[in-house]
């Protein structure tokens, strides 16, 4: 199975205008992906437009717990 990059930014800015959807839908396939065998890399975009990888999840649990931390502070 195909890794799944996760854009942090993206990430962020879902979070600040309460995107809960959008939110939803990428940690899905994150999941999928992770269940699937595959990992999931969180990837900042610099100005140049080249990637910077933050971190990469191997294991649901700790992709979990990257997930709870997103969605700690969003409104319902």
């Amino acid at each position: 199975m195909e890794d799944y990059v996760i854009n942090v930014g993206k990430v962020e800015e879902w979070q600040m205008i309460n995107d809960i959807s959008s939110l939803n839908e990428v940690f899905q396939r994150g999941k999928r992906v992770l269940v699937g065998g595959g990992t999931v890399a969180l990837v900042r975009e610099q100005r140049d437009g080249s990637l910077w990888k933050v971190d990469e999840f191997s294991s649901l649990e700790d992709f979990e717990k990257y997930k709870e931390n997103v969605y700690k502070y969003l409104k319902d």
